[in-house]
């Protein structure tokens, strides 16, 4: 039923006693192959810049406004000047095994006021890429802001060129909005921006595919999947 004003007119429905949120701190954030911790340039501009040039090329860049660091002291200058942000929040992603950075996050755009926050500046280096640590990163920062934080809405944005991205927005469970034509300038060259978000009420069945795609029995001994994360939202109840 739709919610009227006293002028008649259609209104949002009543959010009852809603009050800003937390802002999201600098905490480390635990899982089961990897674990997320506030980004510091001595513990981890060193394992960043290895894992960033795995390959020799810097293709994992094209879409960011900004280059790979070319060498190490580049590196740490980029970590020391992100490092210290509140918003962006940056976080390494560390591999338990190796205990060693492979890549970087962060949680942006943040308004506690409306519980809204963005992931972003998602850069995995090769050594994350058809892993279980890029998908459990994701994971991890939507259960800190639904569950722990008690936001409302988490989006997710990129270039609309950029598949790899707009692939993995979907996978996760993120469901398209929208796009912004002629959003911003990267390089040089113009971005349309895709939009796409995870709400608060969607948060269940998103978080237990997630539960259940990561789990040891979804992978085979050389830790290839059994089943896709689609497969696992999608299931009849």
């Amino acid at each position: 039923m739709t919610t009227l004003n006293h002028f008649g007119q259609p209104i949002g429905d009543e959010v009852k006693g809603w009050q800003p949120r937390p802002l999201p701190e600098r905490i480390t954030l635990e899982g089961l192959y990897c674990y997320l911790e506030p980004l510091e340039v001595n513990k981890h501009s060193e394992s960043l810049f290895n894992a960033w040039h795995s390959i020799d090329d810097d293709r994992d860049w094209t879409y960011f406004s900004i280059d790979r660091p070319a060498t190490q002291q580049e590196c740490d200058n980029y970590i020391t000047k992100i490092s210290t942000l509140k918003d962006p929040l940056y976080f390494a992603v560390v591999d338990k095994e190796t205990q060693r950075a492979i890549g970087g996050v962060s949680l942006m755009r943040i308004d506690a006021v409306n519980g809204v926050a963005e992931i972003g500046w998602v850069n995995w280096s090769p050594l994350m890429k058809r892993s279980r640590f890029g998908t459990e990163t994701i994971s991890l920062l939507l259960s800190y802001l639904f569950d722990s934080l008690g936001y409302r809405r988490c989006e997710w944005k990129c270039n609309s060129l950029n598949d790899a991205s707009n692939l993995a927005a979907k996978r996760l469970g993120f469901q398209y909005e929208g796009t912004f034509r002629q959003a911003l300038l990267t390089k040089g060259n113009n971005r349309d921006t895709c939009w796409y978000s995870i709400i608060d009420q969607e948060w269940s069945p998103i978080k237990a595919a997630f539960g259940q795609w990561l789990s040891a029995d979804n992978f085979s001994p050389e830790g290839q999947q059994k089943q896709k994360l689609e497969a696992f939202r999608t299931r009849p109840e």
